[in-house]
Parts: C-alpha cells; sequence; structure tokens
C-alpha cells in the first residue's frame, strides 16, 4: 500500500503574536490528489492552534484527544500536551498513529510526537514535515534581518518551503493569535 507523504508546518512567535501556518496538498505516491487541505486548525474555544503532519485520520485523533486533555486541564497546553505524548507513547493503540503535531497558545509552543517527545523549541519557531527544513531556515533569517511581524515571516517561509519541496504547495492556511 502506498503511504501518505509530506506537508509543512510553520510556527513563528514574534512581536507578541504567533502565527501557524500550513500547506494544502496532499499526495499518495508520486500523484497529489489534494491541493487544498487544512492542516491547521483552532482548538479549545480558539485558544489553542494545532497543526500536523502524517496521515490525517491519526491527527483528526490526536487532534480530539488533545482537546479533551486540554478540557480536563482547564486549557493548560502544557500540562495537556506532555499527557497526550505520555499517553502516544505507552497506549498499544496510539502508539501506530503515524502523525506529529505542533500545539502553540499565548505563550507556548510545542512539538508533540508519538514517541513521548513534547519539545518547546529554544528560538520562537518550529516546524515539522518535509518541507520544514526550507521552512525553518527560512523563517530564521527573516526574523533576523526583516521587520516583519509573524504572519509575514510565516506567508514567505511558506512560499520558500513550497518552491524547495515536492510535497509542499502554495496552498496555504494560516491562523493567528
Amino acid at each position: 500500500m502506498t503511504n501518505f507523504h509530506g506537508t509543512t508546518i510553520l510556527a513563528v512567535r514574534h512581536k507578541g503574536k504567533i502565527a501557524v501556518a500550513g500547506d494544502g496538498q496532499v499526495t499518495l505516491g508520486s500523484t497529489i490528489i489534494k491541493h487544498h487541505a487544512k492542516k491547521v486548525r483552532r482548538i479549545y474555544n480558539d485558544k489553542i492552534i494545532v497543526g500536523f503532519a502524517g496521515a490525517t485520520a491519526d491527527a483528526l485523533n490526536l487532534f480530539d484527544r488533545l482537546e479533551k486533555k486540554l478540557e480536563r486541564f482547564n486549557g493548560n497546553l502544557t500540562r495537556a500536551a506532555v499527557e497526550l505524548a505520555k499517553d502516544w507513547r505507552t497506549d498499544k493503540y496510539l502508539r501506530r498513529l503515524e502523525a506529529i503535531m505542533i500545539a502553540v497558545d499565548e505563550s507556548k509552543i510545542f512539538l508533540i510526537s508519538g514517541n513521548g517527545d513534547v519539545i518547546e523549541p529554544d528560538e520562537g519557531y518550529i516546524s515539522i514535515g518535509s518541507g520544514s527544513v526550507g521552512a525553518q531556515a527560512a523563517a530564521t533569517a527573516l526574523l533576523n534581518h526583516t521587520d516583519l511581524d509573524a504572519r509575514g515571516i510565516v506567508e514567505e517561509s511558506m512560499k520558500i518551503a513550497c518552491s524547495m519541496c515536492v510535497y509542499t504547495n502554495d496552498s496555504v492556511t494560516i491562523e493567528e493569535l
């Protein structure tokens, strides 16, 4: 069976704002089967933005589970992310999920994975997916050498990523806090 490949998700905190962008391309093998998928969305009363790379059904399952954890822990993203990662790593069913996600609130950015990772980047940005290296490199340069705001940085960085990665397109969804 052919696997679904790639995406690019980029989160940037800059000048008191945070922006999360994700491309819309879905591929099956070497064929593009969808151009406008929405891989970035708001959860928990629009206070948390999440983006995913990987299998869509798996990611939607994880979004639901993260939102339940957020409800359980009164919106505490750190606690919810740690508890989700623990479940993801130890549960026989969840371990098989093929996705990785970024979750952000007003003060935190986390990468959450099935390996039990809950990583908060040292800098105010992080990227996942097949185009993540290009997107993160572009964001680094733009943060250090322009006056763009967070939205402008993710917009320009995603343009660069889609020019480099065949699994990333220019149909970009951006959510901001």
